[in-house]
Order: C-alpha cells, then structure tokens, then sequence
C-alpha cells in the first residue's frame, strides 16, 4: 500500500468526494475559491496602502487602531462563522461572509468618521473567515489526495496580489482618490460572492446540533482583545489604564470561555475532542507563523535605513521595499503550491517540517542579508516558500484528521492560531528594536537587528519539535498500515491455496 492510499484510508472523511482527479471544472472552483481568498487579503490590507490619508481625512493619530481593526474583527467572527459553516453549510456561510465583507467596505468608503469607518472594518473582518471556509469546501467536495494539493493552491494563490496590488493600486488611488480601495473591496466581494453561488457546489455534510454563540462570543472577544493588547500595547502603553483593561477583558473572557466549553452541550470547539495531533499542529504553527511573519516585518524595515548610515544593517532609503515585499508574495504561491502536490503523495507532516527548515535557513541567512540587498531578496523568497508551505501544511495536516462535519471548525481554529502567533511575535520583535533604538534616533542598533532574527530562528527550531513528532507519527501509522496489508495479503494467499 502506497503513502497516499494510507492518506486516504486515514482521513476520517466519509463524504462521498465528487473530485477524484483535476478537471477543468475543478480548476474553475480553484479560482473563485482563490478569489474569495483575495478578498480577505485586500479587507485587512487595504488601510496600509492609503493609511496616512487616513490619519489625515479623520484627524486621527490612531494608526494601529485603523490598521489592525479588521484582524481584530476577524478574531471575534471567526468561532462563530467556523461552527456556523459547518452547521449550515460552507458554501452559504462563505457568500453570507464576503457580503458582510462587501457592506463593511461600503460603510468604510462613506464614513464620516473614524467610528464609522471602524464600524465598517467590523464588518469588513468577516473576509477574514473565507479561508477557513474554502479550506473547509476543499476538503468536502474532493478526494483527499486532490483536496491536499487545492487547500495549497487556494491558501496560498491569492499572494500573487500581495506582488502586482502596489502597482495596479496606485494609479488607482491617484485617479479615484484614497476611499477606492475600499470600493474596489466591495466590487471584488460581490463578485466573489457570485462566482460562488454560481460555480462551487454545497458540501454534502453537515454536523447536528446549535451555534453556542455565547462561547463564540467570549472567545473571539477574548482573543480579539488580547491580540488588541498585543498589537496596541507599545502605542498605549503596555501598563497604561487602556492596555491592562484590554488585556483584563481579554483573559477573563477566555477564561470564561474555557469554563463554559467544558459544561455545555455543544460548545463552539470540544475542547475534550481536541486530539494530540491537532494540538501538535497548532503548536508548530504558531511558533512558525510567527517567525516568518515577524521576519516579513523586519524586511519591510531595514528595506528603509540607508545603508551608507554606517549601522551595519540597512538596504536603501525605501526604493527597494516593493521588490522585498514583492518576492516572499511570490515565494508563498510556490511553496503552498508544492506542499499540497507533496502533501497528497507523502502526507502534510513532510512539507511542513521542510517549510520549518527552509525558514530556519532563510531566517539565518538573513544576518548577512540585513545589509546585503541581493541576499535579502533570497531569503525573502525562502521565507515566503517557507511561510505557504507551513500554511497549507498546517490547514492539511488539522483538517485531515477530522470528521467532516467538524472540519470548518477546526479550520477556523487554524487560522486564529495563525494570527495569534503573528500579531504576537511580531510584537515581540518591535519590542527587541525599540529595546536597541539608538539615542536621539528612531533606528535601532544592529545588535537589536541580530536579536530580532535570532529570535525568529529560535522560533523556527522550536517550531520544528511538533512538526518532527507529526511526522514520526504519520511514519507510525505508515508501517503499521504496511504491515496490516501484509497480514492482509497473507492471509489471502493462504485462503486461495486451501
């Protein structure tokens, strides 16, 4: 038997799966799944690329409120629409999401206010879902060999936007004013959510049971204010009133969530069905997603500090951030890619310890590459290869070892791990630098830029522990399926001889 007939056998979906090999009709769910995903890119991204105008439209100096607000909004939507989509259905909950997502960009573009337009972003976070959720149809509406290498191509294809948006955006912004980015968002929304309706089938399984909206509730209002006191604390102040209330409401409705999740019937996530491989999973990714996107955000960083400074880091005055940002966009599309295509032959657990290693390489080869611009388009390119595989690997390995009708859930559980490892570990690096700003100037020493990567590579190795127990694990599960179908083939053999 086979490693890809044992991933098959192992999967404990029983969906009778409608694509068991790549068509042209698959490759037309691949794209609007992919474009449904773009969505979500463009509702959290869209602010950075008008921000300033922002600031100024609104007479605001709230910047990492303006930000961060549709992240934080997607922590809150996330358990609800997980278990939603599952109950419901994933193709409905996935168009009722990108229109929610749709009319937050239309309050966001007619805003009068900054409470306005955050009320929007509110919204707007609800795209945050449409990844879990096209995780989720993948896994339920094809063979589990095609579903591993379509959860790569879907997770990670919407990337290429993050490498032409910069350029197609600009002209647009200088023709139609900063607000048509928020347009454009609900053009794309309605789309998508068309496209949907008209292409991809509904999943033929759904759980039983209710939506606990008030665990969902406490726990996305406790992640999102945890992640709030996390992504704002150095802006409040880490022991300012504002940040400790935030941080306060954070783990008491986690805590309470946890209390809850124990005693009902039917809670958002069966904490009791969590089982050792999807907590190993988590664990690699949030240790992983945090190592590459705080070494994205180191990047985009010392891409601005001239290099004739004489700080012993820097690659330019800021001509080169869209190509540094340009190629790990480029670098996720190849390596989300490739994990699912090896994910369907050898099982995820390969490709996502290979994506730790190729981040742990990239990320110590960033200590020459932070002074050196040929080298730092290199290891973007890993870093980018490495952050798709993880990624992909990581929606694959948690959603394989699930009932179909919890698959959208724990999906979803995938994607709020991923944000929380990179809104924390991003932090922490912006801690390390402003720990090592050198008086009187807003760079940091190089000795807080050598810190900053040594802690993505030590994140990246400790990633690499759970990852190696993943696959350990599936080559357990491999020889005893081996050695099964030999004393299966045996006992044939001896059958027919009689």
């Amino acid at each position: 038997m086979t490693a890809t007939d044992n991933d098959s056998n192992n999967d404990l979906s029983s969906t009778p799966a409608q694509e068991h090999r790549w068509s042209g009709r698959l490759i037309l769910w691949a794209v609007v799944l992919t474009l449904a995903n773009v969505l979500a890119d463009l509702a959290i991204g869209s602010p950075m690329m008008v921000l300033p105008q922002l600031l100024e439209h609104f007479d605001t100096d709230q910047a990492a409120w303006l930000g961060a607000s549709a992240m934080l909004a997607g922590a809150i939507w996330s358990p609800l629409l997980a278990r939603s989509a599952d109950l419901f259905g994933l193709r409905r909950i996935l168009i009722g999401t990108l229109l929610l997502a749709c009319a937050g960009a239309l309050i966001c573009f007619t805003a009068p206010n900054v409470w306005v337009f955050l009320a929007g972003r509110f919204l707007q976070g609800a795209a945050f879902a449409s990844i879990f959720i096209t995780v989720a149809l993948a896994r339920r509406i094809c063979a589990p060999r095609v579903a591993m290498a379509l959860i790569g191509l879907v997770t990670s294809g919407s990337s290429v936007v993050g490498v032409v948006e910069p350029f197609v955006m600009e002209p647009v912004i200088d023709r139609f004013g900063f607000r048509s980015v928020f347009l454009l968002a609900a053009l794309l929304a309605v789309v998508a959510a068309v496209c949907v309706r008209a292409v991809v089938p509904e999943a033929p399984v759904r759980a039983t049971g209710r939506v606990d909206v008030g665990g969902a509730l406490l726990l996305g209002g406790g992640l999102a204010a945890v992640l709030a006191y996390v992504s704002l604390g150095s802006e409040l102040g880490l022991l300012s009133g504002a940040a400790l209330a935030l941080l306060t409401a954070g783990a008491a409705g986690l805590v309470g969530w946890v209390y809850f999740a124990r005693r009902v019937r039917d809670p958002i996530i069966d904490l009791r069905a969590l089982s050792r491989p999807i907590l190993l999973t988590l664990l690699a990714l949030v240790l992983a997603a945090g190592s590459f996107r705080s070494m994205l955000q180191l990047t985009s960083i010392i891409a601005q500090v001239p290099a004739d400074l004489g700080l012993g880091y820097g690659l330019g005055d800021g001509e080169a951030v869209a190509v540094l940002l340009a190629t790990p966009n480029l670098g996720i599309v190849v390596g989300g890619t490739l994990a699912g295509w090896v994910a369907g032959r050898y099982g995820p657990a390969l490709p996502l310890l290979i994506g730790i290693a190729l981040g742990a390489v990239a990320t110590f080869g960033m200590l020459a590459g932070v002074s050196s611009l040929p080298v730092a388009l290199g290891c973007g390119a890993l870093v980018g290869m490495a952050a798709g595989a993880i990624g992909a690997s990581g929606y694959n390995l948690a959603t394989g070892t699930e009932a179909p009708e919890r698959q959208g859930t724990t999906a979803g559980l995938v994607s709020v791990v991923l944000a929380v490892g990179s809104v924390l570990f991003s932090f922490t690096g912006a801690e390390i630098l402003k720990a090592t700003r050198l008086p009187g100037r807003s760079e940091s020493a190089v000795e807080g830029v050598y810190g900053y990567v040594g802690m993505a590579a030590a994140l990246f190795a400790l990633a690499a522990i759970p990852a190696t127990a993943l696959l350990l694990r599936h080559g357990r599960r491999r020889g005893q399926s081996s050695r099964g179908a030999a004393r299966l083939g045996e006992q044939v053999t001896r059958e027919r001889w009689r």
